[in-house]
């Protein structure tokens, strides 16, 4: 039980650093790459994790976990190597070729000669390293890296969870079940710091002088030391395998009496997997070995059997809708709050991290203690979900009116003079004030003018004509834009980045975290009554089959598309693009914070209230259920009472046929 929860917490901190390290924009690889690469790592699963599922079912279980995370490890290794074999870091600025090495005064942004700027034009140098760059076989160690964790983690929760419910009292599944999850949430959890620490370190830490560097954390241009988390997560993931390789095949029944293990061999699911037609075998004990090729024949009639179950298609379906909208959420959070608050990525993390995580912890253990304690049936547990997931869109209705307004950028959400005025729209930039310098519109080089908070896109473009001081310590004179305003300003000078937000926006971010900590809470109280839905709506031989389909959809249908739709809608609400080496456009470098809240929320809102519909039909379908087994139950009683007073012979040959076709059910002879 403690390896498992070890395991998973691991192999879900390697997932979340992958997850808020590559795809929300720490670097510059763009949304094409980032989606990419979060398709890689899923891909790896999409080949193995059914037949894993069904043949891992008879093999030696915990070695297969063992050997998983032998292979995840190795990815994760593979993964950090493209740092090793690619130059540095090259970020996007203006003020590079014309900064004072000796901190003196300098002539630079605006240039007055009207020739054009010399970032608009890329030296062959630049275009042939560009090309040598676009052409670079690095990504094959990511796709390799990724796939080889992809397959490595598939046997953990089919085969790891499948083992736990053999084994472990019926009344105790949904509590360890509770504990399991909690770890899969603790392991996020350490994700995000652990991210949120990378994040703040230079990607090229040690091999360059950090006072040269212009940018800071808070930058948008700013990429992290992504692959030291790779090289941490792998080795422990390493560790973390060791213990699954002395576990035994099989373990006693929890709670059975020592006459009763050494009498029966406990009839999990690796012993009913294939049925045995010889019933009435001398020696019931020792069930023959069944061949791969038995087990292959049999597995397209259990798919089909698995599929033909509208309970758990109808659940599945839910499922795959609900982790839409949570994946969405979760994945680009750390942007909305960045956007919407004005808080660095990595300080977005890190508070996720410290914040939402632990009351997703805490709802889940809520929700197998609540299971435990009043026994609640499969109709009650649906129930308790359908109460939750209401509780949960509660609380994200509100969170659309904790809004801040627009951060203060001169040409795109503000006119030069300080009038709110969004702009979609280049020209906008270039005002009478800058008219006269040759500036660039593509680059982002934000400059903070302190005297009227407003933000400006570049030194250029705010007209500056001097600066002193090298590195984040550079600060602009004399800019003009400054003072083109209702306002007479006596200071017209400016620091490197963006301006902070208004103060009433940290106190609107503090009841945002409020409620996005009961909304983290709700839903997780959930999380352990829809395993248990899930696991007591299929036949018993089906169980790791039906977690391991249960997986492979959720990843495939509720991992991936919503990185992609969510990612696209956003990206229509950006206000300015940075530009790559190349001169092609880059990542998004300011958004419409109001629309993108819009999207954002929108299209969560959409998705959870789909799923209530379905919900609605998932409870008919169950009550439906129920209320025929009950029947049953009810025209099955008479009949016993009357031949309760038969012969012994034929009692027991009864009770022996109704064990065979339940085998899950205690049986009293």
């Amino acid at each position: 039980m403690l390896f498992i929860m070890v395991l998973v917490l691991r192999r879900s901190a390697l997932f979340c650093h992958l997850s808020f390290i590559l795809f929300p924009g720490h670097h510059e690889c763009g949304k094409e790459d980032g989606t990419r690469a979060m398709l890689l790592q899923i891909k790896g699963n999409l080949f193995v994790i059914a037949f894993v599922s069904y043949f891992g079912a008879k093999l030696h279980r915990p070695r297969l976990i063992g050997a998983g995370c032998l292979i995840m490890a190795m990815g994760s290794f593979i993964t950090a190597a493209p740092h090793f074999f690619q130059g540095l870091y090259k970020y996007e600025t203006t003020i590079s070729h014309f900064s004072a090495s000796n901190g003196t005064e300098s002539i630079l942004p605006c240039l007055t000669n009207g020739s054009l700027a010399q970032d608009e034009i890329p030296t062959v140098e630049i275009q042939a390293e560009c090309e040598k760059a676009a052409s670079s076989s690095l990504w094959l160690y990511v796709f390799l890296g990724n796939m080889l964790r992809g397959v490595g983690e598939t046997p953990v929760m089919p085969l790891g969870l499948s083992y736990l419910d053999d084994f472990s009292r019926a009344e105790n599944t949904a509590l360890y079940m509770a504990l399991i999850q909690t770890m899969g949430i603790m392991g996020p959890m350490f994700g995000f710091m652990l991210g949120s620490f990378c994040a703040k370190l230079y990607v090229d830490i040690g091999a360059v002088d950090l006072d040269t560097i212009t940018i800071n954390h808070k930058d948008s241009r700013w990429v992290g030391a992504w692959w030291l988390g790779f090289l941490f997560t792998g080795g422990v993931m390493l560790l973390a395998g060791i213990p699954f390789w002395f576990l035994p095949k099989s373990l006693p029944k929890q709670g059975e009496t020592e006459t009763v293990k050494k009498s029966n061999v406990v009839e999990g699911e690796q012993e009913r997997f294939i049925p045995d037609n010889n019933k009435h075998s001398n020696a019931p004990d020792k069930p023959a070995p069944v061949s791969m090729a038995a087990l292959a024949k049999d597995f397209l009639p259990s798919l089909k059997k698995l599929f033909s179950n509208t309970i758990y298609m109808t659940l599945i379906i839910t499922t795959i809708i609900q982790v839409n909208g949570f994946i969405g959420l979760i994945t680009f959070q750390p942007k909305y709050m960045e956007q919407t608050y004005g808080h660095s990525a990595s300080r977005a993390i890190f508070l996720i991290g410290v914040s939402n995580l632990p009351a997703l912890a805490l709802g889940i253990v809520t929700g197998g203690f609540i299971m435990k304690k009043f026994k609640l049936n499969i109709l009650g547990a649906s129930k308790f979900c359908i109460t939750a997931s209401l509780l949960t869109f509660s609380a994200l209705l509100v969170q659309y009116f904790l809004q801040c307004d627009n951060s203060q950028v001169a040409g795109l959400t503000v006119s030069y003079q300080g009038a709110p005025e969004v702009s979609y729209q280049q020209n906008t930039l270039i005002s009478q004030c800058n008219m006269a310098c040759s500036c660039s519109l593509k680059h982002w080089d934000p400059i903070c003018a302190t005297s009227n908070g407003l933000t400006y896109a570049s030194p250029c473009l705010a007209g500056c004509q001097t600066s002193t001081g090298v590195g984040k310590e550079m600060v602009f004179h004399n800019c003009t834009c400054i003072g083109d305003s209702p306002f007479s300003y006596a200071n017209m000078s400016a620091v490197l980045g963006q301006c902070p937000r208004k103060s009433d926006c940290d106190y609107m971010f503090k009841f945002y975290m409020a409620v996005t900590i009961i909304g983290s809470f709700f839903p997780a109280c959930a999380a352990t009554p829809g395993y248990i839905i899930l696991l007591r709506s299929i036949n018993p031989e089906l169980k790791s089959l039906a977690l391991g389909v249960h997986i492979l959809l959720i990843r495939t249908l509720g991992g991936i598309p919503p990185a992609i739709y969510f990612g696209a809608l956003i990206d229509r609400t950006c206000l300015k693009w940075g530009t790559k080496q190349c001169g092609g456009r880059g990542a998004c470098r300011i958004y419409d914070s109001i629309a993108f809240r819009n999207s954002y929320l929108g299209v969560i809102y959409g998705l959870f209230a789909a799923s209530f519909v379905l919900c609605g039909v998932l409870y008919n379908r169950l009550s439906h259920r129920e209320k025929k087994r009950a029947l049953k139950s009810q025209l099955k009683a008479p009949e016993q009472d009357g031949n309760g007073v038969s012969t012994g012979n034929r009692n027991v040959s009864s009770a022996i046929i109704k064990c065979d076709e339940n085998p899950d059910q205690e049986t009293t002879i």
